[in-house]
């Protein structure tokens, strides 16, 4: 078990990263939100005192900002850094269904150590980044044992229990027998969830989840409309079996494309239905950005809810990255600043805005306490260099120390030099 140091100073955002297992007790001199300076206490695991400067024993942050830790609202675990395992297709790139297809294809190579191998490398990449909150779904696999991936994933949450947040959410297709679903629930997932807008008939699917979470008192998160046709709204199906079913659970849609290409008079029924059903919605910018309007000759879509009208319709909607590195999405940083600018870039969101949607309206989503900056939250936030919050969202600060229960798991400084005087002549 590792012991518990402490630490006087912060010290500058170019210098030696040095409080990786450092447990705080209090940061003097740092940055809030609002742009104040303030001195803070923290206490078994959360933030007690939040007041103007005064000194005293502590460790000094002059330099930094402090901003709520992130979270990942909507990882693959599973699928994580398996883009160098595939053939790449004569495309240049994929689009959903060849995806799904490449993964497929690769699944029945895959043993328990490769899925746990490669998720547990992806989590390294997420901390360091400022990411202590992941919820990961994971395919009940069509080859070899069914919750082989399952079970990885749920012996790392056990295995980074108390370091991180990780919650484990079943991803069901149609073609998934209800023994699987429920042997899964019985091994301990913490979510239900599926794939409706890919099944023969989305709306008896999107019932046959909401059965299995009813009876077993789990929250549901379902990939939810992921194509950029404007026919039929599985959301809205969603909606509607949930308020008629009266459920307490918590409920999560994710991706919701289609969405974003309604227009004004169809859009604003089913933003209504949903903030009236109590549903969370997670937007994934990147993955969809790279999957979605691959097969349009001009005016491609853009991949992305609706952002907007939800947020003025009182729906909470948090953001992630979806897939890293795999066939869903070949790039990606595991990086919330990632995010963020794409919310502010492609969704057109504040800089404000996009920073909520990946750190406190991700808790909120995914059911955890609330999170935030001020006395009685949990102590989970990074220390950024102290900028402009714009430069923060925008994702060009390197440096971040990360903290989770008063804990630093990651501390992260880049020195740069650089030689731009002109050549003698």
């Amino acid at each position: 078990m590792a012991v518990a140091r402490s630490a006087e100073r912060v010290g500058p955002v170019d210098g030696p990263a040095h409080l990786a297992g450092v447990e705080l007790t209090a940061l003097r001199n740092v940055r809030l939100l609002d742009g104040t300076l303030a001195d803070l206490d923290l206490a078994a695991g959360e933030i007690t005192v939040v007041r103007p400067v005064e000194g005293g024993p502590g460790t000094d942050a002059r330099g930094w900002r402090l901003v709520p830790a992130a979270g990942e609202p909507h990882a693959h675990l599973d699928k994580a850094l398996s883009a160098e395992q595939i053939t790449p297709g004569p495309r240049a790139g994929n689009d959903l269904v060849t995806a799904i297809e490449q993964w497929r294809w690769l699944v029945p190579t895959l043993t328990s150590d490769d899925f746990a191998d490669r998720a547990r490398r992806a989590v390294r990449r997420y901390v360091a980044n400022g990411i202590t909150t992941i919820r990961t779904h994971a395919d009940a696999l069509l080859a070899g044992d069914p919750l082989r991936g399952v079970d990885a994933l749920l012996g790392l949450r056990e295995e980074l229990r108390g370091t991180i947040t990780l919650q484990v959410c079943l991803l069901a297709g149609q073609d998934v027998p209800d023994a699987v679903i429920a042997d899964a629930i019985g091994r301990g997932i913490d979510v239900l969830g599926g794939c409706p807008h890919l099944a023969d008939e989305p709306a008896k699917e999107t019932g046959r989840i909401l059965d299995h979470a009813e009876r077993s008192g789990l929250p549901v998160d379902l990939h939810t409309d992921e194509q950029t046709t404007t026919g039929h709204l599985d959301l809205a199906d969603l909606a509607e079996q949930v308020i008629a079913r009266g459920m307490s659970q918590r409920v999560t849609a994710s991706h919701c494309v289609r969405l974003g290409m309604l227009d004004h008079d169809r859009l604003r029924p089913v933003v209504d239905l949903v903030a009236k059903a109590g549903i969370g919605i997670v937007t994934l910018p990147i993955t969809n950005l790279y999957l979605q309007g691959r097969d349009a000759d001009g005016a491609a879509p853009r991949g992305l809810t609706a952002i907007r009208a939800l947020l003025e319709a009182g729906v909470p909607v948090a953001a992630g990255a979806d897939n890293l590195r795999d066939p869903f999405n070949p790039v990606g940083r595991a990086d919330p600043f990632e995010t963020t600018s794409l919310l502010v870039a492609a969704g057109h969101l504040r800089p404000a805005e996009a920073l909520a949607a990946v750190t406190t309206t991700t808790r909120t989503v995914l059911g955890l306490p609330a999170g935030g900056t001020g006395p009685g939250s949990r102590a989970d936030f990074m220390l950024v260099p102290d900028v402009p919050l714009d430069e923060v969202v925008a994702g060009t600060q390197t440096a971040r120390v990360v903290v989770h229960g008063g804990r630093v798991l990651a501390d992260t400084r880049v020195s740069t030099v650089l030689d731009l005087d002109p050549m003698p002549r």
